[in-house]
């Protein structure tokens, strides 16, 4: 019997006690009760997740599952990076961009399903200045693009509004990436580290990024003319924006960011922060045990 956890962001989704009663039903319905033991815990603060995570792995428990959406998986995940406990994820938030490149179903009850036949694989995860990301983490365009949306209408409606609006008014800045010999200047729209390759929603920032490859991807983006937006954002979400002229992807396993504005956003995850100074982003190889489809 395996012993396992699952944390609820009350905030996430359809909010905390209306799924904690029906992921408590679909446990019930659905899950394998032979070869699963499990618990459900409620966060109540920011960070939360993240202790709780840490104590069922100090516990020796076989996996601790995310239900919410990037933030919550990125909490989750880091208590349990670097241990022999897996990250499982129930994707019940806006973007859910870690799930959707693990291929897990945005369907409550088919992720609860997909659990009975899972295996456990190991995948890169990313640091920058040292704060863990999962998924992606960038500066620019994107970040401007977090930071609105978390005051927008969530889901993929609020999401394109709120891309719509800010790809007309975001201004370009000045960058110098240094490491693994690259050694780039450059004006960008935006520059996106990514160890997945989508922000969420669909949204295929890197299409080609791999999370067992050791390296990420780097998505530049140059100053994007206004009439190419449209262009881009359809590419953006047929899983195209490689071949935009616009976009340079380079790849690395760690490297140095100076910007000229230190203060500018950046996100992690898709959650807004602020982190003044230069930024050193890494690979952490086969750092995190996660449970996907079996394959079979």
């Amino acid at each position: 019997m395996k012993n396992i956890a699952f944390i609820i962001n009350p905030t996430a989704g359809t909010g905390g006690t209306k799924t904690k009663h029906r992921l408590n039903k679909l446990l019930r319905d659905l899950l394998d009760n032979e070869q699963f033991s499990p618990i459900v815990v409620t966060t109540e603060y920011a960070g939360h997740a993240t202790q709780l995570a840490q104590q069922f792995a100090m516990q020796e428990y076989y996996a601790v599952i995310a239900v919410g959406g990037d933030g919550t998986v990125n909490e989750v995940a880091c208590g349990v990076a670097g241990t022999n406990t897996a990250l499982g994820i129930i994707p019940n938030g806006s973007g859910n961009g870690f799930a959707r490149h693990l291929d897990i179903s945005t369907r409550m009850n088919r992720a609860v399903e997909m659990l009975n036949n899972s295996e456990v694989i190991k995948v890169d995860y990313c640091t920058v200045n040292n704060i863990p990301f999962f998924a992606t983490c960038g500066i620019g365009f994107d970040a401007q693009v977090a930071q609105d949306f978390e005051q927008s209408d969530r889901g993929l409606k609020g999401y394109l509004q709120t891309i719509t609006k800010d790809i007309f008014n975001y201004k370009s800045d000045n960058y110098h990436l240094v490491g693994d010999g690259i050694d780039i200047e450059t004006k960008a729209f935006l520059i996106n580290f990514a160890n997945a390759s989508q922000w969420g929603n669909d949204a295929y920032i890197a299409p080609k990024a791999s999370i067992q490859d050791g390296v990420m991807d780097i998505a530049i983006i140059n100053k994007l003319p206004i009439a190419k937006a449209p262009e881009f954002l359809w590419q953006l979400f047929t899983k195209t924006l490689d071949e935009n002229l616009h976009v340079n992807t380079i790849r690395a396993k760690e490297i140095r960011l100076i910007r000229e504005n230190e203060t500018s956003p950046i996100h992690i995850d898709g959650s807004p922060t602020q982190m003044d100074g230069e930024l050193h982003i890494k690979v952490i190889e086969e750092g995190l045990k996660v449970l996907v489809k079996k394959r079979f």
